[in-house]
């Protein structure tokens, strides 16, 4: 383990990606080992050789037909209808359209990609602060990957040997708190007076065909957790059902998607299914060492400092995985960690729902966190502003955010109350 953690450190260092830089240091750690080199491909191959992730390509080609279609200005139109008159209403919307947005994208980067070059470019036109209106659209891109559907989520569920639907229905309720507390954070910023008040007007027959592209939009998700939940299919099904239903509305009801704008969905997707096939591969290998090396036998030792204190516990490991949110992504955290950490958590009698939306909060949130926050970055590139400016526009909410996790740990109720309701089987 140690090997692994030597040669992981010094290859960051040297600029080689986190995935080839964990695949390569558990290439070292086999070899200082004495493990035999055979099972590196195995490793790689086994670890994608799963049926349930079969669903996050089909999630991730749903939901670039759906932004390829013209659906992210229709679902800022309709969050500006619905929240534009407030003050600071064009932030409120930022945040709506990433609820929205998030149960058709199920990734952040999507979310900001999208709606970052809108709100981001669009908002200090109306008063706004670059740095606000970017730390608006980053804070409310941690939505996407909790409310459904989630690729991280179908991750997850392939290691933690979970229900995907399970996680899917546990995922809505922190996803709109996560939302709420975006917007207490604006709504302090607009009682102190510094955001501004903006007049909408809705040409007269807008209102009905906006109501009704947000009854569309939003009847995905609810195809993929009510399919499920009835049996009619499984989770990885419900993605290619997804799929199929987004090309229905891009090519018939809508009439926007072009042959060029699927083709850009399609290699979009590729590329994206590829980079995350190769990130859990590579990462399989580093996993296997750490397994062999005993590291879960030197966690459950650690564990014993915890028993009869699982909030003490969850909250340990949420502060440690949001320090490791600096140089690990979230799909990173879960390949690696899950595998050690869940086993102990069913231990200490943890609801698996509850302590996994922990893992996910506080692991999206790395996302936003240097040195590796991805979404800062991408959030910097669309408003061309330096990382230092972008984070401490982003810490308020950032505090908000995890100030959700803490309202998980506490009260279970908020992860496993909607699955336990309306998911019997």
């Amino acid at each position: 383990m140690i090997w692994l953690g030597v040669a992981f450190a010094v290859l960051l260092l040297l600029g080689v990606p986190i995935a080839f830089a964990l695949g390569l240091a558990g290439v070292l750690g086999m070899v200082a080992g004495n493990h035999n080199l055979v099972t590196v491909p195995q490793r790689m191959f086994t670890s994608i050789d799963s049926f349930v992730l079969l669903a996050a390509p089909f999630y991730i080609l749903a939901g670039e037909i759906m932004a390829k279609s013209g659906l992210t200005d229709r679902l800022i139109r309709l969050s500006m209808v619905l929240v534009g008159r407030l003050r600071g209403g064009t932030a409120y919307a930022n945040i709506l359209a990433s609820v929205f947005f998030a149960g058709i994208s199920g990734t952040a980067i999507a979310d900001t990609a999208a709606l970052g070059q809108i709100f981001i470019k669009g908002m200090p036109s109306e008063g706004y602060r670059k740095s606000f209106a970017a730390a608006v659209t980053v804070a409310s891109s941690m939505i996407g990957p909790i409310i459904p559907p989630s690729v991280i989520m179908v991750i997850y569920a392939a290691v933690a040997q979970l229900s995907v639907i399970k996680l899917f229905l546990a995922g809505i309720v922190p996803g709109l708190l996560m939302g709420l507390a975006c917007a207490i954070v604006v709504f302090a910023y607009g009682l102190r007076g510094e955001l501004p008040k903006r007049e909408v007007r809705l040409p007269k027959g807008d209102l009905v065909p906006l109501l009704r592209d947000g009854l569309l939009v939003g009847s995905l998700p609810v195809l993929i957790v009510g399919g499920t939940m009835s049996g009619a299919f499984t989770a990885t099904e419900a993605g290619g059902i997804a799929v199929v239903y987004a090309l229905l509305l891009g090519l018939v009801v809508f009439r926007n998607l072009g042959p060029a704008g699927l083709w850009d969905a399609l290699t979009t997707t590729g590329r994206t299914t590829s980079t995350l096939f190769i990130v859990i591969s590579c990462v399989s290998i580093a996993s296997y060492v750490l397994t062999l090396g005993g590291i879960g036998q030197a966690a459950s030792t650690l564990a014993v400092a915890f028993d009869g204190s699982p909030i003490l516990f969850m909250l340990a490991v949420a502060l440690v995985l949001l320090a490791l949110g600096a140089v690990l992504d979230p799909g990173v955290q879960v390949l690696l960690f899950v595998p050690i950490l869940m086993p102990i958590a069913r231990s200490m009698e943890i609801d698996e729902l509850q302590f996994s939306m922990v893992v996910l909060l506080v692991g999206n949130l790395s996302l936003i966190t240097p040195p590796v926050g991805v979404v800062l970055f991408v959030a910097c590139r669309i408003a061309d502003m330096r990382v230092g400016v972008m984070f401490r526009a982003v810490l308020p909410f950032l505090v908000a955010e995890f100030a959700v996790v803490l309202l998980l740990i506490l009260f279970p109720v908020l992860s496993s109350g909607l699955p336990g309701l309306l998911y019997t089987r």
